[in-house]
């Protein structure tokens, strides 16, 4: 009998879930359970009732399957019941349909008493939940709404107020780095907006760079130099786009540089256009050092959100200034190679050259 104990301890030893029953970690909730032969009670992950010993554990897929082998939930943590972890991610959820639903700006005092929770908790646990404090996600979506409404409204007065701002001074103090350019412009599509650009070649295939008046706002990698101009044309649809004179091909020839030499940077403007968060991944991409790599989760831990890998994906997808904002420095959790707007191979080329330089 010692000697089936010892096998099974060995077995539970050597499961990599065990690591999360000993470290009581709450995020291996939902994962799986685990069940205690001399109690007859399975658990979550994360319960915090005495560690049993290892012989007398089994790991089970589901609740279903513990309660199938025999076994009951237990009191303490519920695991046949929502996680509290899971409550409080569909609690921000609801708050976050409210807030972008909401005519004003809620406060935090509001949305803590809409969602039963202290003030300090609620804004502790909604940026863990969505990467951004209460204050900075309204922003986002008034952002959005101002964005929509400009389109759609009759005047630029209209929509400053359909979208929540009490007065118009205010709105105009934060637009040019809302939009990156007047409401009147945005209306337009861009227009009476100047934006240069200039084509080249590069190792990676050809390379378009565009700069606005606040600095470069777009660096494409492609095959075909007529696809990137498409795609600036697409994305700034009523701009004046305007050729690159010399003066510009010795700004185009430092973004070539940049590309050839990660290492020695880009000491040059940027026009960084994106909601709250995205500017956070890209300012956390921007101390990745050359030659390293970071995983997705990693990343969004280091920006203070450790639940949102996913969103940080998303920020990484809608960079549009290639090497610039180093997104091809993220990996997945086991260092494989994920997507990459400019091709995968694009990807593993710059990380490979930035490993040896």
């Amino acid at each position: 009998m010692a000697r089936d104990g010892d096998q099974r301890a060995l077995a539970t030893l050597s499961d990599p879930r065990w690591a999360a029953v000993v470290a009581r970690n709450p995020a291996a909730d939902g994962t799986f359970v685990y069940s205690v032969a001399t109690t007859r009670v399975y658990c979550r992950p994360g319960c915090s009732s005495r560690r049993p010993k290892p012989e007398n554990v089994a790991f089970h897929a589901t609740p279903v399957d513990a309660e199938r082998a025999g076994f009951r939930p237990c009191k303490r943590c519920r695991p046949d019941q929502c996680s509290p972890g899971a409550r409080h991610t569909e609690s921000i959820a609801a708050l976050c349909r409210f807030i972008e639903t909401a005519e004003q700006v809620p406060t935090l005092g509001e949305l803590a008493a809409r969602a039963g929770f202290s003030a300090y908790h609620l804004h502790r646990l909604f940026k863990a939940v969505t990467g951004l404090t209460p204050k900075a996600y309204a922003s986002t979506q008034r952002a959005a709404r101002i964005r929509r409404e400009l389109l759609q409204s009759a005047t630029v007065t209209e929509a400053i107020y359909g979208a929540g701002y009490n007065s118009s001074s205010r709105f105009y103090e934060q637009s040019d780095q809302l939009l990156g350019m007047t409401p009147s412009e945005y209306r337009g599509g861009g227009a009476n907006q100047a934006i240069r650009f200039a084509v080249g070649e590069c190792w990676l295939g050809s390379i378009l760079v565009a700069q606005s008046r606040r600095g470069v706002c777009a660096i494409l990698i492609g095959d075909y130099p007529d696809a990137l101009v498409q795609e600036l044309q697409d994305r700034f649809p009523a701009a004046e786009l305007i050729g690159g004179d010399a003066e510009f091909e010795r700004l185009v020839a430092s973004v070539v540089g940049l590309v050839e030499t990660p290492r020695l940077g880009l000491d040059l403007p940027l026009d960084v256009r994106g909601t709250a968060f995205q500017q956070r991944v890209w300012q956390a991409l921007g101390t990745i050092p050359a030659g390293a790599t970071v995983s997705y989760a990693e990343l969004a831990e280091r920006i203070g959100a450790p639940a949102s890998a996913r969103a940080v994906a998303g920020a990484c997808a809608a960079n549009i200034l290639a090497v610039a904002i180093p997104c091809h420095r993220v990996v997945r959790s086991d260092g494989s190679l994920s997507g990459y707007r400019w091709g995968i191979e694009r990807k593993r080329a710059l990380l490979e050259r930035e490993a040896t330089s």
